[in-house]
């Protein structure tokens, strides 16, 4: 019995095969890397390209518009073919040589979905909740840099030591500068208001300087935001409510019975603002809380209290107030005024306040180039005839990256989640 010997080409043939089908299942999570980036990055120059573009239409006092990409869903399909032929040798035709034969198709489908309607009130001209600025000042953001773009002003509760350094610092201004503030001081019990717009050059002022001091506490580790919490207490009658009352009552307040007075006290925690201090919150006494509850309460969701402490870092120039901040298309407008109708300019950090680490106190929140010929910037855009770009060259390059990232942050906090529905994905079909 013999055996007979597969042909030397045919087993070439069949390894060759192998390996192009072995390759096939290579290619799949090579395409989706592919897709993965090459998608990123286009989305992402796409937002950047949007928010440059939207300063320009605020500029030109034209409508804003924005648009966010809901979904994305690339499929790939891969089909190979072999086959086989006899070889040209003339005499030795019975020889067979493999034809191998492959393809790759792309179907990407993104979604786009204009902001407008309900959701254009609702994301953009909204004021950021205060929380939004708690999260970002733990991702290490400077807060000075967060204030000037992000706090439409600043309420400011008139102390002793403040009204006096203001008094004397009015001796150096004009007799306009003065009556103005001596308008602003006449009642002492009332907050004062400092617009952050450098059309009123005194509120201007002043909202920098307060929120400069704020950033040196924050280069010396001794700022802090965190939400406060109180302990609010009620007395009510023993006999003022039924078994079955008080036992729906203990699910939500902790109650004790006094003997005395035959009255049981309803205790409960209750959230209350954020708060930035140059202290931890959490040495305050109950009279202390109690106090900042009382001055609390009132605030808004879109306010941000403050409370600089004289015995802790940066005493020396104590304050009490709130900054209000603004909606993300109020954001836009503000630094489109800034590239002429309404410049922001130099503002000096009070002399009470300690130095500032490399003395960063740029002139603009967001310095923006605007030029008839294109930047080699990749943070830049089109629009209107010109080039608009970040300045990402001299001394403060970083501080306009920072400024730039942190709006592109502020920007996907507006937009809403994707529906549940066709989740954003890539799928590979073979």
């Amino acid at each position: 019995m013999t055996t007979q010997s597969v042909p030397q080409h045919l087993l070439h043939s069949l390894l060759l095969a192998l390996l192009i089908f072995a390759l096939s299942g290579c290619l799949s999570p090579i395409a989706l890397n592919r897709a993965v980036v090459v998608y990123d990055e286009a989305v992402t120059s796409a937002m950047s390209e949007q928010l440059l573009i939207n300063i320009a239409r605020a500029q030109h006092h034209q409508p804003l518009h924005f648009t966010r990409v809901s979904n994305i869903a690339a499929t790939f399909d891969f089909r190979f073919s072999a086959g086989a032929t006899p070889a040209l040798t003339g005499d030795a035709g019975s020889a067979l040589v493999p034809i191998f034969g492959g393809s790759v198709a792309e179907n990407p489908t993104i979604s786009i979905v204009p902001i407008e309607g309900e959701e254009f009130t609702k994301r953009l001209l909204t004021p950021f909740h205060h929380s939004k600025l708690a999260l970002l000042l733990r991702q290490h953001f400077d807060i000075d840099l967060m204030l000037r773009l992000m706090a439409q002003e600043v309420r400011l509760q008139p102390q002793k030591q403040q009204i006096m350094h203001q008094r004397m610092h009015n001796k150096n201004r004009s007799d306009h500068h003065t009556r103005h503030q001596r308008r602003r001081l006449q009642n002492h019990g009332t907050p004062v208001t400092y617009r952050n717009n450098p059309s009123d050059q005194a509120g201007y002022e002043m909202f920098r300087r307060i929120v400069l001091h704020l950033k040196a506490i924050q280069d010396q580790n001794e700022l802090y935001a965190e939400r406060l919490t109180f302990k609010r207490t009620w007395t009510i009658p023993a006999d003022s409510e039924s078994t079955s009352d008080f036992q729906s009552l203990e699910k939500e307040f902790e109650i004790s019975h006094n003997l005395e007075d035959n009255t049981y006290t309803l205790s409960k925690y209750v959230q209350g603002p954020i708060l930035v201090t140059n202290y931890s919150p959490h040495i305050l006494c109950c009279e202390e809380r109690e106090k900042l509850y009382e001055e609390t309460k009132t605030w808004h969701e879109n306010d941000v209290a403050f409370d600089i402490h004289p015995d802790y870092s940066g005493g020396a120039w104590p304050m009490k107030g709130a900054f209000r901040l603004r909606s993300f298309h109020a954001i836009v407008h503000f630094l489109s005024h800034a590239l002429g109708e309404i410049p922001e300019y130099h503002v000096d950090k009070d002399k009470r306040t300690s130095p500032i680490i490399r003395d960063a106190n740029p002139i603009n929140t967001m310095d923006l180039i605007v030029s008839d010929k294109s930047p080699e910037n990749d943070l830049s855009a089109y629009s209107h005839g010109q080039y608009y770009a970040v300045n990402t060259m001299g001394p403060n390059a970083h501080w306009n990256k920072n400024t730039f990232q942190l709006l592109s942050i502020l920007f996907r906090m507006t937009i809403t989640d994707p529906p549940s529905v066709g989740v954003p994905g890539i799928t590979i079909a073979k």
